[in-house]
């Protein structure tokens, strides 16, 4: 199937353009302002203004060995004209780079210069559709056209993409992060979905994968070491609506596909458009879809009792049999999201999630799932431990204490036993996507450090977190408190220089 029939097979948000102009909700812009007005932590959600850059005051003593840039993407604008949008998913990248060099943290964050935060800067009001958010003022010709790039902050041999699962990767400069331009990876894939989670490949290299929402067609990408195009190909997968993340092992690709039909009612919005269907007399399973990789073809499908997920942790061959970590939710978690943007939090619910280790049985056709880890989100593995077997898997989760979902705890799960070393932030402070960064040579899981930010919504700043790996529960070894607060980031990666 060339790009041109797997783009019209799906109903991207550049097929979404109708007759007449829809608006984005002012009630959303005002009913987030009162609840922010109540709850000034509400402020990690609120809509940012412009471009960033200053110097952190540093806390503690930053390790002599850690050196290099933390990139980090996420939704920066919410709001333009008095209209808010209405899913968190919508907002315009903004793209940081912390800087760690000489025992001292800078920070830089600039807007990514799409199409459509152009247009809509310009115009002074949102212009285009949104995954949450239905808005047509302008026709729209293709899915990069309203490209949000606001998922992931990629560096691969020298350059930077700000990655959005809906359309192509954009291509930023890594030091000052002016925004070069779409990247394509070969003239027939132009505009075709590049996802936001790429994995690294032992090579050096990556895969990655895309979807067209109600194409029912997975893309698949194999990129060099040197940032070339080595394989593509495209694979039926029946049903396939909602796939955010995936897992590589040595040998496969797996996906987890949630149980979404898909409305054909162009009037709604791409999210709205999801309905759930593993609920009821009716339900279906989620499904695992086993992708090998030196064929790029279906190898096997099994299936799982119907859960939501959106992120996955590792995976690795064991024997004829493959396990893999994965995040999963009971029921529709996409509108719980969008309710962030009125200002509504969630409650926090113990048994609404699990850490679960899958694994995959081939000769009996089998998927068991075994409890790892209790509520928890934003999972990730050291980095030279992607397809291989890791030992500690990186969460953050909520305090059992908090009434409302609030992520305020750092942890290091031991993969084996369940054990957490963990370190909580505690009141006031919500805690983002942290990752492992490994020193030179590092002998196993813990030889290096746990990076990330935390937001201390109470003072109204952002701060760089770094621990000792091997020591989470013995708190930060350093803290670098920015004088600003910056956009709550989705998230990012590490690159040591």
């Amino acid at each position: 199937m060339n790009r041109r029939h797997f783009l019209a097979a799906g109903a991207g948000l550049g097929a979404l353009a109708l007759s007449g102009a829809a608006r984005a909700d002012t009630d959303t812009y005002r009913r987030f302002h009162a609840a922010l007005a109540r709850d000034p932590s509400l402020a990690v959600y609120a809509d940012l203004a412009g471009d960033q850059s200053g110097e952190a005051v540093l806390e503690g003593r930053l390790p002599a060995d850690l050196r290099g840039s933390f990139f980090r993407n996420g939704p920066g604008r919410l709001e333009l004209g008095g209209e808010r949008y209405q899913h968190w998913f919508d907002g315009d990248g903004f793209a940081q780079r912390w800087t760690i060099a000489d025992g001292k943290v800078g920070h830089r964050g600039r807007f990514v210069q799409t199409e459509r935060f152009i247009a809509e800067s310009r115009a002074g009001q949102f212009l285009m559709p949104a995954f949450g958010t239905m808005v047509n003022w302008r026709s729209v010709r293709s899915n990069d056209a309203v490209n949000a790039a606001n998922t992931n902050l990629l560096p691969l041999n020298g350059r930077l993409y700000a990655l959005w699962e809906g359309g192509s990767a954009t291509e930023m400069d890594p030091d000052s992060l002016a925004t070069l331009g779409i990247k394509t990876w070969r003239d027939d894939l132009q505009g075709m979905p590049f996802s936001a989670h790429p994995k690294s490949d032992p090579d050096g290299g990556m895969w990655n994968f895309g979807m067209a929402h109600g194409a029912d067609r997975l893309v698949l990408y194999r990129i060099g070491a040197a940032g070339q195009l080595l394989r593509s190909a495209v694979v039926d997968v029946p049903q396939f609506n909602f796939v955010h993340d995936f897992v590589v092992s040595a040998q496969h690709l797996i996906f987890l596909v949630p149980p979404y039909d898909f409305s054909p009612e162009r009037s709604l919005s791409l999210a709205a458009r999801h309905v759930w269907a593993g609920s009821g007399a009716q339900a279906r399973p989620m499904r695992v879809v086993v992708v090998a990789k030196e064929t790029l073809a279906i190898r096997q499908v099994f299936e799982l009792p119907p859960r939501m997920v959106f992120h996955l942790g590792n995976a690795w061959e064991d024997g004829a049999c493959t396990r893999f970590d994965a995040v999963l939710h009971e029921g529709d978690a996409l509108d719980k999201l969008g309710q962030l943007m009125r200002g509504q939090r969630q409650p926090n619910d113990p048994g609404r999630s699990q850490v679960m280790q899958v694994c995959l049985d081939y000769a009996k056709g089998e998927a068991r799932a075994s409890r790892l880890f209790g509520p928890a989100e934003f999972p990730r593995v050291a980095p030279q431990r992607v397809s291989v077997r890791h030992r500690r898997l990186a969460l953050l989760s909520s305090d059992a204490a908090n009434p409302a979902l609030v992520l305020d705890t750092v942890n290091l799960v031991d993969t084996d036993s369940g054990k957490a070393d963990s370190f909580r932030f505690g009141a006031g402070w919500q805690v983002e996507e942290h990752v492992l960064v490994p020193r030179q040579g590092a002998r196993n899981d813990t030889d290096g450090y746990l990076v990330g930010v935390a937001q201390d919504t109470r003072a109204g700043v952002s701060v760089l977190t770094v621990f000792n790996a091997a020591r989470i529960g013995g708190g930060p070894l350093a803290m670098a408190r920015l004088p600003y607060r910056t956009p709550h980031c989705f998230h990012g990666n590490f690159l040591s220089t």
